[in-house]
């Protein structure tokens, strides 16, 4: 019962006026920047994280949510028919989407594509309103010693599975500790990594952070591109899939759907591994593989469902314990800490409404993407058509303006400046940067929680091994990194035989 009175709290928060407004403007806002290449909600949620000052919470994170979600679903229309994802995620669906659009077939694939984000966010959004409360209800029996050392497998799990080198991953974590930990230390109330700017006393903004990170190396590296982008059909006819459609692709969207919820929860994994992973999974259960990257149906269904599952199910240990698994959830994050809400287990006991009205939100927000795209098919397709130099002034304009609206200072537009050519390098050196965030919004908790320990054990640190549940956690920290490194050592061995042989 308490199941349902909760999803009644939740329908009657995400069914408010404001709300609805709020979810209809995410899920549409989201589906014009995940069409757009070049665009992604990464930026999008950076640059209007200063406007939700102005909103209540539950409105800012139910349209930050519609952006993140409805982003997700939108890369599939230019997968398909441009053979160009609008984002990284859709990339495996241009595999077999253009090839469909190439026979005529752009139609059912864009419908298959709708259908199958429709289950999977369903399905996606369920598990958090089941899983939710269990998890929310263990987190709250951990002590400080068990939350440092979540934290801590956190940003380990999120270093290790970024795409490139381990090594980069650890280091991008570890400067974004180092810049979390500036500011006014809370025990000594001594500057620390300051330099001697009275400006930072209370640290660096997460604002400033995510747009400089985000927004401006976004712009420099696109602007530095030529893309053309030659849409391949300008009229989609023939939306409705056919029977044997549904027929094959059905198996495929549950399966993706179950891949995607598993790797949606797991830190550093996210929609791209997720939608690569049920691609090679309906690989090798089809009945005819050769099929496969010549126009199957099954490989637009299996990695659409599971791009959507897992933008739904990484709002759970992001809501519940606090611990978001990727850039995005660091930013939404982020926007939870502005409206003076702490993330974590409390969230559901302090601010119900806010929690269940979210996921309600997102049964109401996959209806609207449904309802929205298909019809509008023909929008979208002539929005392709806009060159990028007409929007990054406007992305530009709108991230300074929103970056000097925080405290009226032009010193942190510089701050902005200074954090866009460092993601530059950082773009160039290929380091992702969302162990950088992790580390940045995680790095002062773990400190907080490291002290509080080690204050309780008189000073002993051997509490964090000798407690189950924060063993655990640093056991499979552990158990990642060795995962990790040992194939790469058994990989140099065998290419120094074979080049001593």
């Amino acid at each position: 019962m308490d199941l349902f009175s909760n999803l009644a709290l939740g329908f009657g928060t995400a069914l408010s006026l404001n709300n609805l407004l709020a979810c209809l403007a995410g899920v549409t806002l989201g589906t014009f920047i995940g069409i757009l290449p070049g665009v992604g909600p990464l930026v999008t949620i950076a640059v209007l994280l200063p406007l939700t000052y102005g909103l209540p919470p539950d409105a800012a994170i139910i349209m930050l949510s519609g952006i993140y979600y409805g982003a997700a679903y939108g890369g599939s229309t230019t997968a398909i028919l441009l053979n160009l994802p609008g984002e990284s995620s859709a990339a495996v669906t241009c595999i077999d989407g253009y090839q469909m659009a190439r026979q005529g077939r752009a139609g059912p694939a864009l419908a298959i594509a709708a259908i199958g984000s429709l289950v999977a966010g369903t399905i996606g959004t369920l598990l958090i309103a089941v899983l939710g409360p269990w998890l929310a209800n263990l987190a709250l029996q951990l002590g400080s010693a068990e939350y440092f050392s979540l934290m801590l497998m956190s940003i380990v799990a999120a270093a290790a599975l970024v795409h490139g080198s381990l090594l980069k991953g650890f280091g991008m974590a570890l400067v974004g500790i180092a810049f979390g930990l500036a500011g006014t230390d809370v025990n000594s109330g001594i500057m620390r990594f300051t330099f001697g700017v009275p400006d930072l006393a209370e640290g660096i903004d997460f604002v400033i952070v995510a747009m400089g990170l985000f927004a401006f190396p976004e712009i420099i590296s696109n602007l530095g591109q030529t893309l053309n982008r030659e849409v391949f059909t300008s009229k989609v006819h023939g939306l409705m899939p056919t029977k044997a459609d549904l027929k094959a692709s059905w198996k495929s969207i549950l399966r993706g759907t179950g891949v995607g919820s598993v790797f949606g929860i797991l830190p550093g994994a996210g929609q791209t591994v997720s939608s690569f992973a049920a691609y090679m999974v309906e690989k090798r259960v089809v009945r005819d593989p050769s099929r496969m990257g010549k126009g199957a149906i099954e490989g637009v269904a299996a990695p659409e469902a599971a791009n959507n599952a897992a933008a739904q199910t990484a709002f759970i240990p992001t809501l519940t314990l606090g611990i978001p698994g990727s850039a995005v959830m660091a930013l939404i994050l982020g926007a939870l800490v502005i409206q003076g809400i702490n993330p974590g287990p409390q969230v559901m006991v302090q601010h119900p409404a806010l929690f269940w009205g979210l996921i309600c939100s997102m049964w109401i927000g996959n209806v609207l993407l449904v309802a929205l795209n298909l019809p509008l098919v023909g929008l979208w397709v002539t929005l392709l058509k806009v060159p990028y130099r007409w929007l990054y002034p406007a992305i530009l304009m709108f991230s300074c303006i929103g970056i000097y609206t925080l405290a009226n200072s032009t010193l942190d537009i510089g701050f902005a400046v200074m954090f866009g050519l460092i993601g530059y390098v950082f773009l160039k050196l290929r380091c992702e940067p969302a162990p950088f965030i992790l580390g940045f919004i995680l790095g002062p908790l773990m400190e907080v929680n490291f002290r509080r320990t080690l204050l309780l054990s008189f000073g002993d640190p051997s509490v964090f091994v000798t407690r189950p549940i924060s063993a655990i956690f640093l056991t499979l920290a552990v158990l990642i990194v060795i995962s990790l490194i040992v194939p790469s050592v058994r990989r140099r061995k065998e290419e120094a035989v074979e080049a001593e042989g």
